[in-house]
């Protein structure tokens, strides 16, 4: 099933990870990184998403 969110999620997603097979499916995107123990690109400024660190501790370090 596509998303019918898909290109509106698109013009909001700071993902830097070009092969990335659930950008813009955001509901998927953020199952794989709970699964991870880890927050999606979203959650993070452009300059930290780029160093793909997307644990907690740094989600919580950026926001201090």
């Amino acid at each position: 099933m596509e998303c019918p969110n898909h290109e509106k999620n698109m013009k909001v997603c700071n993902c830097s990870y070009e092969p990335c097979s659930r950008k813009g499916i955001c509901c998927e995107c953020i199952a794989y990184h709970r699964r991870l123990g880890e927050l999606p690109a979203c959650y993070f400024p452009d300059d930290v998403e780029r160093t793909y660190d997307r644990s907690i501790a740094r989600f919580i370090a950026c926001n201090k």
